[in-house]
C-alpha cells in the first residue's frame, strides 16, 4: 500500500470517528441542557448570620442580621421577583429594584424603609440560623443564581454558584 493511500485511510478513519462522536453529542446539546451554564452576576455576597449583641429580638437585632444580594456586572439588573430563602422555607421576595452594575444591596430581617442600599423582609423574629443554615438565592423564573452555607455540617461555610 502506497504512503498516499494509507493517509487518506487514515484520514476517512479520523473523519468518521469524528462524525460520529459529533452525532452522539447533539442530542445532549439539543435538550437545552448546558454544562457550563453563564453564571449570573447576581450573587449572595456577605452575610451576617448572627445578629451583633445579645439577641433580644429588638428591630434593631433583628436588623443586625442581613444578607447581601451583590450584582458583579457592569448593567444594572431589576430584582423583580428574585428571592432570598433560608433552610427552614423563610423566604424574601424583592419587589422592583434596580441594582446597579458593580453595587450590592443589604437585605435585613426586621422592619425598615427600603433603599437602594437597603431592603427590609419586615419580621419580628431572626431569619438566619446561627448555627448551621443555608442561604439560596434565585431569579424571577426560580433557578438558582447563589448559595451560601455555614454552620458545624460546612466547617466555614461554602459557596456554590
Amino acid at each position: 500500500m502506497s504512503a498516499s493511500r494509507t493517509s487518506r485511510r487514515i484520514f476517512a478513519t479520523v473523519l468518521a470517528a469524528g462524525t460520529l462522536i459529533g452525532a452522539a453529542a447533539l442530542p445532549a446539546a439539543a435538550d437545552g441542557h448546558h454544562r457550563h451554564a453563564p453564571r449570573s452576576t447576581v450573587v449572595i455576597g456577605e452575610v451576617q448570620y448572627n445578629s451583633p449583641g445579645r439577641d433580644d429580638h429588638s428591630n434593631r437585632s433583628l436588623n443586625g442580621e442581613w444578607v447581601e444580594v451583590m450584582n458583579t456586572g457592569r448593567h444594572a439588573v431589576n430584582l423583580r421577583g428574585f428571592t432570598l430563602t433560608a433552610s427552614d422555607g423563610a423566604r424574601y421576595r424583592f419587589r422592583a429594584m434596580r441594582l446597579e452594575g458593580h453595587s450590592t444591596v443589604k437585605v435585613h430581617s426586621g422592619i425598615g424603609r427600603d433603599s437602594s442600599h437597603d431592603v427590609y423582609q419586615d419580621r419580628h423574629s431572626y431569619v438566619w440560623d446561627n448555627h448551621r443554615d443555608t442561604a439560596t438565592l434565585r431569579n424571577d423564573n426560580g433557578r438558582i443564581l447563589d448559595t451560601a452555607m455555614w454552620g458545624r455540617a460546612h466547617q466555614g461555610g461554602h459557596r456554590h454558584h
